[in-house]
């Protein structure tokens, strides 16, 4: 039987975590699987979502946590904290979905944020030719403790197909540079490719051995 505590988390799918709380201590608290009563594997994977501000970061993952599109997103102060279970097979990865705040006065808070990462989505907005100048210095905070971090290059709103001014061909030469593994472009409004850059990223985690061991002490 699955604990009371699930449904606390159903109903609060995000959480802001500017408070000073040890945003893990506080998740193992609410326990969302019950491992003698699934008789699963669980594993905890760490995801960090960055990128400028109003990049569409919050609106990808309340897509991807939800189903449905959020057209009013509201700036995101330091960082919020969204969760997704997922089975595969005899296993249940419990996604941390870190959605990082992309204005400059928050940057300094982000190092200790992207302590035990397992991967990353770095979004630039395709209608923003300007969120491409800072792609490296988010690569570096992603990276800050793990320096072969497997991140995933997306662009975002796609849909605003009259509004692009960021072509495929230039993305894809920062892929060598920074050492990203691939490039995927996304709208959170019509759903493309949400589901798959997830996937993709997962998939990439589980190829490395170092970073796909089980790490969820319950």
């Amino acid at each position: 039987m699955c604990p009371d505590h699930l449904g606390w988390y159903t109903r609060n799918p995000v959480r802001n975590l500017t408070d000073g709380a040890d945003p893990l201590r506080s998740f193992l608290r609410y326990r969302l699987i019950d491992r003698e009563a699934l008789h699963v594997k669980n594993y905890v994977f760490k995801i960090i979502v960055a990128g400028d501000g109003g990049v569409g970061k919050t609106t990808l993952l309340h897509k991807y946590v939800t189903g449905t599109f959020m057209a009013d997103a509201q700036m995101t102060i330091g960082v919020q904290f969204h969760l997704k279970t997922i089975t595969i097979d005899d296993s249940a990865y419990i996604l941390q979905l870190w959605d990082l705040g992309g204005q400059d006065r928050f940057r300094f808070m982000l190092p200790s944020y992207v302590l035990g990462a397992k991967g990353a989505l770095l979004l630039l907005d395709t209608t923003r030719l300007i969120t491409l100048q800072s792609l490296e210095e988010w690569t570096d905070v992603c990276r800050t403790h793990v320096k072969d971090l497997p991140i995933l290059l997306c662009g975002t709103k796609v849909d605003l197909v009259e509004d692009r001014s960021v072509s495929p061909n230039l993305v894809k030469e920062y892929l060598e540079t920074l050492n990203l593994f691939d490039y995927v472009e996304i709208s959170a409004k019509t759903g493309q490719n949400v589901e798959q850059v997830f996937e993709m990223l997962l998939n990439k985690i589980a190829s490395i051995p170092l970073l796909n061991s089980p790490n969820l002490p319950l």
